[in-house]
């Protein structure tokens, strides 16, 4: 057994890898860079070891060597699939904990491993994968295959570099966004081509392996709910097969997986991703070697814990268990909590988690890699936590995990949390009709809820009557905070929730509060905790205070309330037309010149913050005066990127 065990990652992966590395006894070594400094992970292990980059394959190793770790857990993304690394780590004398190199390098090239499945009997979708990467030879195949298409990086995962082609006039400038984005993520800019079917599901097996020849599934997942091809919300099992021909179709699909893990000698754990038709015929997409992010909700539902079969495997040991162990017990979910805006183009969010409360309870586990205090940065992925639900049917699993997310409290960042829920409530999704488009097919249905704007209104309110409360009572008996010599006129704060704009007038009266005339009891709380009490129903808020910034959780959702300075120096509100970065990040590309003209919602600048895109575009008619910023410039939030002189 591994006695000592590096993990090379970050986040909640590296927090969950610590967590069954602790219940077997086994002693952990977390590594960080700098903006991670003091991070949870690190905490969560035995030590903690410096490093420049996590992608620095080299120091993770001397890493390992210098504290006497016998073993390296890549977990998931960074190095986890790079078949160098994992061929380096071995040689160094320590333990991969991870396929074999090989495997990896047969199914980390999507053209390699769609050629390989297919003579291993596993269905494949008509597409192209040849070595002639041209323009013309591409347009030429997708033409072939018939519109829509989907360009897939050959190297890498994680839907990076995908972009899915509905017309023949689409396909080149698609191509080389798909070039770009595969070349600036893995360094190789080889494109697959596959048939893409417009409606239908994202399922996937998760296969265990042992050094002995025993090869088994852990039954299927599906992962149709989709972003840009980024998972959002993960079940199992899959409610696409029902009844007896589903179960017939659910044991092909699983056994299709086995073949494909068979057919590269396969060690350890993995997942074979499928995509599935209306009529619940399979054809492979790609395998991903390694643990998947959602993997918390195959093990709720088959009690194997999949990191400790990876660490008994890497160890040498059997799996220890035969295909007819392993039996489904209930429905699991998993929700995504990313620190970003649904409701605002998913923009990413940063900033300091001011407080962070997860959810408890009967069949609900959280692997979280943050908790109150911790920097949301623009250096790594928003993903801050997963929250898991399981119970002993679908439908008890969705309100269990709706439920979930209505306690979670995350302050000090804008995250996904209510579109999480809006999702979860939605007909189709309660029935169980996914398909990978959901997200898009209903986006107007998972906008803001009808009474958004009252909510934010309450949430302005809630911010108000907060910083009213908060005050310093004055040393003289019957003296108010914020006393004025006119009684009779209310203390106004303005504030704003996005555009939405609000004046609050708070006014006392006795044991009451007048807020906008209405009078409501309240009180604050130890740790933000504010209650208000209207027409005699009493709710809890949960509020933080940062600055001119008030983070506000209601029944209704969570809200950013700007409070607006009461004493504004003249002129300090001018400025001109143009875009500024929403946050730190990289400039990729430019796409205007000083002097051009451009109508409002032009694209002017390309950037990357979070490992994610970003298109700033004019916000007006006009004239551009001024370019600040290059390809590849680094930039901080609220930075000048383009200026311009507005139309008159």
């Amino acid at each position: 057994m591994i006695t000592k065990l590096l993990i090379a990652n970050r986040g909640e992966i590296a927090v969950r890898i610590a967590s069954t590395a602790a219940a077997l006894g086994v002693e952990t070594v977390a590594v960080y860079t700098d903006p991670d400094r003091g991070s949870l992970h690190t905490r969560r292990c035995d030590l903690a070891v410096r490093i420049d980059d996590y992608l620095n394959s080299e120091a993770i190793i001397e890493a390992a060597l210098r504290v006497g770790a016998e073993a390296i857990h890549p977990g998931f993304g960074f190095l986890a699939e790079n078949a160098a690394f994992a061929r380096a780590v071995t040689e160094a004398g320590l333990i991969w904990v991870g396929p074999p190199p090989d495997a990896i390098t047969s199914m980390g090239s999507k053209a390699g491993a769609r050629s390989l499945m297919a003579d291993a009997g596993v269905p494949v979708l008509p597409g192209y994968d040849g070595d002639d990467q041209s323009d013309d030879t591409l347009s030429a195949k997708a033409k072939e295959i018939g519109w829509p298409v989907i360009i897939k990086a050959s190297s890498g995962g994680g839907g990076k570099g995908m972009q899915v082609v509905e017309s023949e006039g689409e396909f080149l400038p698609s191509l080389a966004e798909a070039r770009r984005l595969a070349q600036s993520a893995f360094g190789d800019d080889r494109m697959v081509l596959e048939k893409y079917l417009a409606r239908a599901r994202h399922i996937e097996v998760q296969v265990m392996a042992d050094a002995h020849g025993s090869c088994i599934h852990l039954w299927e997942r599906e992962c149709s709910i989709q972003r840009r091809h980024q998972k959002v919300l993960e079940e199992a099992p899959s409610p696409a097969f029902v009844g007896v021909e589903g179960q017939v179709k659910r044991e092909a699909l699983c056994g299709h997986a086995v073949q494909a893990a068979r057919a590269v000698d396969y060690e350890g754990a993995g997942t074979v991703e499928f995509v599935v038709d209306d009529e619940g015929n399979a054809f492979f997409l790609e395998m991903n070697t390694r643990i998947q992010v959602e993997h918390p909700v195959t093990e709720c539902i088959t009690g194997v814990d999949i990191v400790a079969l990876q660490l008994a495997v890497a160890a040498g040991e059997p799996l220890g268990i035969v295909q007819d162990d392993v039996v489904v017990s209930g429905w699991a979910m998993e929700a995504r909590i990313y620190a970003e805006d649904p409701d605002n183009g998913y923009l990413p969010s940063t900033g300091t988690l001011h407080r962070w409360e997860a959810p408890t309870g009967r069949g609900i586990r959280v692997d979280a890699g943050v908790e109150t205090g911790s920097e949301v940065t623009v250096h790594y992925d928003p993903m801050l936590a997963k929250v898991i639900a399981h119970a002993g049917s679908r439908e008890d699993a969705v309100r269990r995990l709706d439920g979930a997310l209505r306690k979670l409290v995350a302050l000090g960042v804008t995250t996904n949390r209510d579109h999480l829920r809006r999702v979860l409530q939605h007909p189709e999704y309660v029935s169980g009709e996914l398909h990978t488009r959901f997200l898009d097919a209903h986006a107007a249905a998972l906008g803001p809820a009808e009474g958004a704007e009252q909510a934010a209104t309450e949430a302005m309110q809630a911010a108000a009557i907060a910083d009213w409360l908060s005050r310093p009572t004055s040393r003289l008996p019957g003296l108010q905070p914020n006393w004025r010599n006119n009684r009779w006129r209310g203390v106004e704060s303005m504030l704003s929730v996005g555009e939405l704009e609000a004046t609050v007038v708070l006014q006392p009266a006795g044991e009451t509060l007048l807020v906008d005339g209405e009078p409501v009891r309240c009180g604050l709380g130890a740790g933000g905790v504010l209650r208000i009490e209207r027409d005699g129903i009493e709710r809890t808020h949960r509020i933080d205070r940062i600055e001119d910034v008030s983070w506000v959780r209601t029944h209704a959702g969570a809200f950013k309330v700007q409070h607006a300075p009461r004493f504004v120096v003249p002129g300090a509100d001018e400025s001109g037309g143009g875009c500024t970065a929403s946050m730190p990040g990289k400039i990729i590309q430019v796409l205007v010149s000083e002097g051009e003209n451009v109508i409002k919602g032009q694209a002017l600048v390309v950037m990357e913050a979070m490992k994610m895109e970003q298109t700033m575009a004019a916000p007006s008619d006009g004239v551009v005066s001024a370019v600040r910023v290059s390809e590849g410039d680094q930039v901080d939030a609220g930075a000048a990127l383009v200026v311009i002189d507005e139309a008159d």
